[in-house]
């Protein structure tokens, strides 16, 4: 029998969908490896159109390292070089890979986030329809009982859409909307982005410092504190 590794690697899936958002996907993605934790990308093909309209970014597979780095540096604002990532422990996954790793319950993973979360891959999910690799290594989490945050990014939200939001949550998933608070006192549409990658870290149970969490006292916020 071959030996038990000492450190397997355990990474968090994180799914980047079609919806409006991706400097959501970017300040989680930038949380999980800040907090050292391994990551592995799945980039769905409606999200590469979605990032390509956002931060003029073309991602591609076979330059994804170059075209990840140039996209978690820029700030929410779009500015290049607002921030510096390091991605080593990133490990990419084509969404038209359905025999990839997160594919299996028996890869070993720590859990999933979606982000930011289109209601066509809300549906997909909760239909278990596994269309791509996106849908079906979130389907593998809920199976095998792992976390699994979506956040949801729109509005207003259909009859239908809310059914299947219902149904992920009591399949073990965490509904958790895309949307800013402002008790943190933000000054910057970075601020607010940061607060949702906050929340979403948060029920992964990721520690970061992304915003000013509420400490039960009311003016905080404007006095700096």
């Amino acid at each position: 029998m071959e030996p038990v590794e000492k450190q397997q690697r355990r990474p968090w899936v994180v799914g980047v969908s079609g919806a409006s958002g991706t400097p959501y996907a970017a300040a989680v993605l930038r949380g999980l490896l800040a907090a050292g934790e391994s990551v592995d990308l799945v980039v769905s093909r409606a999200s590469r159109l979605t990032l390509l309209d956002e931060t003029g970014i073309a991602f591609r597979d076979a330059h994804w390292r170059e075209d990840l780095t140039e996209w978690l540096a820029r700030g929410a604002d779009g500015k290049p070089g607002t921030f510096a990532p390091g991605i080593d422990d990133v490990r990419y996954w084509n969404a038209g890979d359905l025999a990839a790793g997160p594919s299996s319950g028996s890869y070993p993973v720590k859990g999933m986030l979606i982000v930011p979360a289109s209601t066509a891959s809300v549906a997909g999910v909760a239909l278990g329809l596994s269309k791509d690799l996106l849908q079906r290594a979130a389907s593998v989490m809920l199976k095998e009982r792992r976390p699994l945050v979506v956040a949801v990014r729109e509005t207003p939200l259909s009859g239908q859409t809310l059914k299947h939001l219902v149904a992920l949550d009591e399949a073990g998933a965490v509904v958790l909307p895309a949307s800013p608070a402002f008790y943190a006192g933000a000054t910057h549409i970075q601020d607010l982005v940061d607060f949702v990658a906050g929340r979403v870290l948060d029920a992964a149970g990721v520690p970061h410092r992304l915003y000013r969490r509420w400490e039960g006292e009311l003016g905080g916020a404007s006095r700096g504190d």
